[in-house]
């Protein structure tokens, strides 16, 4: 818990209320940036048919909301209009609070399963900040909370590809970190989070495409940013930008967001094409530890899109084909593998169980363990390829036409 709780401190500024686990999900992938939900008031029906609201989201997207108290923010972009949308949502009732245009310019080259729109916002409380591309130009924006006003707007750099982008912005402490790995000017970026300046900036010289988010975690007694890209995975020291340590490969691009297991002490990270290889990697070394701390490897259970989740023993994934693969985190050995269909949600983990959203929209719940067991089914009613977040007693979903919103209602 200590170690989870100063996590939270250095990565996004905030304390969970320790009383009643209560947490704010202010980005993507939530609190510690892996999928895991510590609260125990979160409902376990997952059941649309039971949500407190449903609101019908204008434009297109696949970002997941982020939540901050009585705030919910998400994006979507009118491609009719090449308009990228930050849009605020009343927690309460769904109501938009408030509807800003971040950028208006020349809409990139995307791949038919992603969108204009699909880099999840984060939030410090005060700012929102957002990531598009416009084009081949990355723009990274911060908006106030409360009234949408635009703060800054800067171009830290390009991104080339045909398939779009998804890179989110990643909060540690007074920065925002993008990453830019790409077929063209390459790099990873620290911009200050009140003004957009940049603080440090690293150079990546192997043009390889990642849209896996920074991860950022005390590890091996050091506070350590994983990033997947430029065609390896490499350890940063967050404040400076000091490369720490790297893994080559094991492939040329990435998309899931890496994964820590505390009980195993091991970093998980997939590749995604022209391979995918998950590798479980040792993360006290010290320069290329490719040949000396990568404990296991598979390419069976493998993702292309979708992130890993750890859950106490046991690292759970979903590859390309739709099949779920439940592993011993330590070991790398198969317990089990289940047809779930083809997923682009990464998993979350609540009260012990895993939440596995696929393409048609329907949530598998699942128990971990050696032995593969669905303890219920629900269907959201419309495909998904967005994230679940999780706050303070609520579940929001959004799917390709609406966010919906199941559990208590709120404290009024």
């Amino acid at each position: 818990m200590k170690l989870e709780l100063a996590f939270v401190v250095l990565a996004t500024g905030f304390i969970a209320n320790t009383m009643t686990l209560a947490e704010t999900w202010p980005g993507w992938r939530g609190p510690r940036g892996d999928g895991t939900c510590l609260e125990a008031n979160i409902p376990a029906n997952w059941d649309p048919t039971n949500a407190l609201w449903t609101t019908e989201i204008p434009g297109q997207g696949h970002s997941s909301p982020s939540v901050w108290n009585d705030r919910i923010c998400l994006t979507t972009a009118l491609p009719a209009t090449q308009e990228r949308i930050l849009l605020c949502l009343d927690r309460a009732s769904g109501k938009i609070l408030w509807r800003q245009t971040v950028v208006q310019g020349p809409l990139e080259k995307i791949n038919k399963e992603n969108s204009y729109a699909s880099s999840t916002p984060v939030t410090d409380g005060e700012r929102v900040f957002v990531t598009f591309r416009v084009g081949d130009d990355i723009v990274v924006a911060a908006h106030d909370l409360a009234s949408g006003k635009q703060l800054w707007q800067v171009k830290p750099g390009s991104h080339v590809g045909e398939w779009g982008f998804s890179n989110e912005p990643v909060l540690y402490k007074d920065k925002v970190i993008v990453d830019g790995d790409s077929k063209g000017d390459s790099f990873l970026v620290a911009l200050g989070r009140s003004d957009g300046k940049v603080l440090w900036r690293i150079k990546r010289t192997h043009q390889g495409i990642s849209y896996s988010a920074p991860f950022i975690r005390e590890l091996a007694g050091r506070v350590q940013l994983i990033q997947c890209g430029d065609r390896c995975v490499t350890s940063f020291d967050p404040d400076t930008g000091k490369q720490l340590w790297t893994v080559d490969g094991p492939s040329e691009e990435f998309v899931a967001t890496p994964v820590y297991s505390e009980k195993a002490k091991l970093v998980f990270i997939s590749s995604s094409w022209p391979k995918q290889v998950v590798l479980a990697i040792r993360p006290d070394g010290s320069g290329d530890v490719t040949q000396t701390h990568v404990a296991w490897r598979d390419s069976k259970g493998a993702p292309y899109v979708p992130s890993m989740i750890v859950a106490g023993d046991y690292l759970l994934s979903v590859n390309n084909g739709g099949v779920a693969f439940c592993y011993e985190a330590a070991t790398g050995r198969v317990f089990w593998q289940e047809k779930l269909g083809r997923h682009h949600a990464s998993p979350v983990l609540v009260g012990g169980r895993v939440y596995f959203i696929n393409d048609d929209g329907i949530v598998n719940v699942i128990k971990p363990g050696p032995k593969f067991e669905c303890v219920a089914k629900y269907e959201l009613g419309e495909s998904c390829y967005a994230s679940p977040a999780i706050s303070d007693g609520q579940i929001f979903l959004r799917g390709f036409k609406h966010l919906v919103c199941i559990g208590r209602k709120t404290k009024t």
